[in-house]
């Protein structure tokens, strides 16, 4: 009987989004602080994004190629802490450059490589994934409104201090992860080529693409956009962690979601969600309320959204394709959609304003669901509600 390692697992993925909470939003305040432009900072930030269109890549096909997805793991756990370290050092905009594509290449590359870990661990519990996924929401939460808070008492440079814990606390959880059995599949044999003609991997894939970029701005600005309105960093903090309690909402009704609706419906409505979030967060700034209701649709436009695609992403790739479908989802969503959506609003933040900025990430939204709405669609995995003998989100 195989047991599965719930809370080693959860734990990596609380500690790993508890440094995207430390992370996303304050980080940029402490380039602001080093009295870097809004185009540096873009620039800066946008290393994660053009790191991930290589690293998971090349680090899937070595797991898919070799089957040493544990070594690969630990070996970016240990890099990508020695690469945040040098930011203790650094205030230049090369020697940063360098220091962020380290910490980025090695860093995206253990997620992939942990979701397919993930799934091979769960076999014909695959309905059990947003439970696990949701303590990477948890990590999130804390680490956001524990640093927001932090931040207020103390300088910008104690971003630092908790992005380093909480790296520390990657790499212990990577060393204690147990791996796990590949599972063979019966199309193990069809080719990656293959997969990628199918034109619905192609219309979802290029939609994930656009809603990356649609966050783009989000991930870079948002921060910076409330602390122009005179919101504190602890009200900036508990903005963002709204956003995660609606994210783990979803997660936890994930499975129930997708016996009642279908995969397309459920990315229809995501993408939908996102193009009116967007338009709010650029001209409803002023408004508490308005703000609220931008952070509960997190719920959707990343919560439902991202279980969604990746339990596509896990069932469409089948077998020894699993390894490289997720480097491919994160690649062309997280790095070249987020790196184009960082690099656009950096460029046109301080020219056309907040309000334009965060407009185009809703038009990139809007293209996303276009895509949905024409080419995802037409096969029983995707219109068909599951059925509620099966566990698998997207069956």
């Amino acid at each position: 009987m195989h047991a599965l390692p719930y809370w080693r697992l959860s734990g990596y993925y609380f500690f790993y989004f508890a440094f995207i909470g430390a992370f996303s939003p304050y980080f940029g305040l402490y380039l602001q602080s080093l009295n870097f432009s809004a185009w540096d900072i873009g620039l800066l930030m946008s290393q994660m994004q053009l790191m991930r269109l290589f690293g998971p890549n090349l680090w899937g096909w070595l797991a898919d190629r070799f089957g040493r997805r544990m070594a690969i793991i630990r070996l970016a756990a240990a890099i990508g802490l020695a690469g945040f370290l040098a930011f203790y050092w650094l205030d230049r905009l090369p020697g940063m450059l360098l220091a962020m594509a380290v910490l980025a290449f090695f860093w995206s590359a253990a997620l992939p490589l942990v979701e397919t870990l993930t799934f091979d661990h769960l076999r014909e519990e695959r309905g059990r994934y947003s439970r696990i996924r949701l303590w990477g929401s948890v990590g999130f939460i804390l680490a956001v409104m524990g640093t927001g808070g932090l931040l207020d008492m103390a300088p910008p440079v104690g971003v630092l201090w908790v992005c380093t814990g909480i790296l520390f606390g990657i790499l212990g959880l990577a060393l204690v992860l147990p791996e796990a059995p590949l599972v063979e599949h019966p199309r193990d044999g069809l080719s990656i080529g293959a997969i990628l003609r199918q034109p619905r991997v192609k219309a979802l894939m290029s939609a994930c693409f656009m809603m990356s970029a649609a966050h783009g701005a989000f991930y870079v600005f948002y921060s910076i956009h409330l602390a122009g309105h005179g919101y504190s960093k602890t009200e900036v903090g508990g903005l963002w962690s709204l956003g995660v309690l609606a994210e783990i909402l979803v997660f936890m009704l994930m499975n129930r979601l997708t016996l009642r609706f279908s995969l397309r419906a459920i990315l229809l409505a995501s993408f939908a969600a996102a193009v009116v979030r967007f338009l709010m967060m650029g001209w409803g700034v002023e408004s508490v309320a308005i703000m609220v209701l931008v952070q509960l649709l997190h719920g959707l436009t990343f919560g439902a959204y991202h279980a969604s695609a990746i339990a596509a992403v896990n069932q469409w790739f089948p077998g020894r394709a699993q390894a490289r479908g997720q480097a491919l989802y994160s690649s062309l969503s997280f790095g070249a959609g987020g790196l184009l959506g960082a690099l656009i609003s950096g460029w046109i933040w301080e020219p056309l304003g907040a309000g334009w900025t965060f407009s185009l990430g809703a038009g990139f939204a809007l293209l996303g669901f276009v895509l949905i709405w024409g080419w995802v669609g037409g096969s029983a995995a995707v219109d068909a509600p599951a059925r509620a003998k099966t566990s698998d989100p997207v069956q």
